[in-house]
């Protein structure tokens, strides 16, 4: 039987991959790794998204990663700085070398027959194409379609005679000093913008059709800065990272348990932080807290903006566009020089890359996941996805170790494969993303893995829970997760052939 050129195949140099190709470096050194990545650069999302502002929703310490302290002292950090940390970590630790820059997975079939993945992979700048194939595929793209954002065809379009930017493809050489800037959305993208442009612009403003749950945290921790003059710096990051998963964790379970109680808090200090400055109707969402996610301003940046009289918002829907701006049903009009469309992303597995198993096409929308890593019935596949209440990374950690233990338990054991089998009808009507109610969750109902009813095939977004499911149970599980045997030539394959690989990707 003819051996597949790699033991692994990661797909997306992100905050996922990188961290991923890490643990498996650390823990698995046996294994033969590649990393393709369709940008020229580390970064994945960071790259990506360009817009004034960008910046972390999350807490850097527990957005940054477990073996990597973030040394920052920004509470939530600008998109430029979180691409230079995982530049660092995936330089650091010696992942950089495996990474295959301008490559795009278009498609990976599985073989029975030959027992690993072929993948179609084409080359961004030549379009050139060829076969790479791998004994286990690790999807780390996230679930974000870089290829077009969400927007919606707004009737008049063609007689807005202004600028119509979308936030996933912004301009560099957009100049919107003393222009009239109207932003439609209300999420994360749009509550970053308005406090963003509002310095330069003639005035901003929000165009949201609900509004969404806005929270502000401090733009930077004294606690953390002052435990790093007394101890040393690892330590105080273990304890601020512990500290703030608690908070994390404790904020959301108050909001499911008592929404009441959380809803009067928030808006408390929404009402607090604007000083009358605008009608709180404008702020007050009609939905309990974490029915959709919370969105977090540093320093209460926001109502700054607001109050100072540069940015404003307007709940109201669109009639349609005019050659200077927005119709609104209410009858008013917003004048505007530039429209953002801040209003969502599309969401996609593996990057776009169709799937199949032998040569049969795998709808991953029809299956759940095992442990929220394997897909039901995808043989030597794994997916990597973060939390909806919590930050991205903490996830990313633990599936790292967790694939870690999986691989070392298979070579001990002398296994060459593994497959999540469902024992039952597992499946939910929603995704893995959970019951939330956010729009661009509602759009990809069919496009990611279901949600399961019962663990391991329930994700619980909880990361206590997850850190021993993934960490401290046993990887054998015979009535939900299947091995094979390696064949001979096969265990000869996986103790020579790796070293080969390792040295011609590190002299590459």
């Amino acid at each position: 039987m003819a051996q597949p050129d790699l033991d692994v195949l990661i797909v997306g140099a992100g905050v996922s991959g990188i961290g991923i190709a890490t643990h498996l470096r650390r823990d698995c050194p046996h294994l033969g790794m590649a990393i393709l990545e369709r940008r020229q650069v580390i970064g994945g999302t960071w790259d990506l998204f360009r817009y004034p502002g960008i910046r972390s929703d999350s807490d850097m310490s527990t957005f940054g990663y477990e073996f990597k302290p973030w040394m920052g002292s920004k509470t939530l950090a600008d998109g430029e700085s979180i691409r230079q940390y995982v530049t660092e970590a995936a330089q650091e630790n010696a992942v950089d070398g495996l990474i295959q820059f301008g490559q795009r997975m278009l498609s990976a079939n599985w073989s029975d027959a030959d027992q690993y993945w072929t993948a179609e992979v084409a080359d961004q700048q030549t379009g050139q194409r060829r076969k790479m194939t791998a004994r286990y595929l690790i999807g780390c793209t996230g679930y974000y379609n870089h290829d077009q954002g969400y927007k919606p065809q707004f009737d008049g379009e063609a007689d807005f005679q202004g600028t119509m930017v979308h936030p996933q493809f912004w301009p560099s050489d957009l100049d919107y000093r003393g222009k009239r800037v109207v932003i439609i959305g209300s999420g994360a993208t749009a509550v970053t913008l308005l406090p963003a442009m509002a310095t330069d612009a003639a005035h901003v403003t929000m165009l949201q059709r609900s509004p969404t749950y806005i929270a502000t945290v401090p733009s930077s921790d004294p606690i953390f800065e002052a435990m790093i003059k007394v101890m040393p710096v690892k330590l105080a990051y273990r304890i601020t990272r512990m500290r703030n998963i608690a908070l994390q964790r404790g904020i959301y379970v108050l909001a499911r348990r008592a929404p009441a109680v959380m809803r009067r808090s928030l808006l408390g200090a929404v009402k607090a932080q604007l000083r009358g400055a605008a009608p709180m109707e404008d702020f007050t969402p009609s939905y309990q807290p974490w029915d959709q996610r919370l969105c977090a301003v540093p320093d209460g940046d926001l109502f700054k903006a607001v109050r100072s009289g540069k940015a404003s918002v307007v709940t109201d829907h669109i009639e349609r566009l005019t050659a200077d701006g927005i119709l609104l049903k209410s009858g008013r009009t917003l004048e505007a020089d530039i429209i953002v469309t801040a209003t969502g992303l599309e969401l996609q597995m593996l990057g776009g890359a169709t799937v199949s198993v032998n040569g049969q096409p795998f709808d991953a929308g029809e299956h759940v996941t095992y442990k929220g890593i394997m897909i039901e019935g995808l043989p030597n596949a794994a997916v990597v996805f973060g939390y909806t209440n919590a930050s991205w990374t903490l996830r990313v950690d633990l599936i790292g170790q967790y694939l870690g233990r999986l691989f070392s338990h298979m070579r001990k054991q002398g296994y060459q494969g593994f497959v999540a089998r469902d024992p039952g009808d597992q499946r939910e009507a929603y995704n893995i993303l959970g019951d939330l109610k956010s729009g661009y969750i509602a759009r990809a109902k069919n496009a990611l893995p279901r949600q399961g009813k019962t663990a391991p095939w329930h994700i619980s977004h909880d990361y206590t829970a997850d850190r021993k499911a993934l960490l401290n149970e046993p990887i054998a599980d015979p009535e939900n997760l299947h091995f094979t045997q390696a064949t001979k030539s096969g265990s000869k394959s996986a103790r020579k052939k790796p070293g080969l690989l390792r040295r011609a990707f590190q002299l590459a």
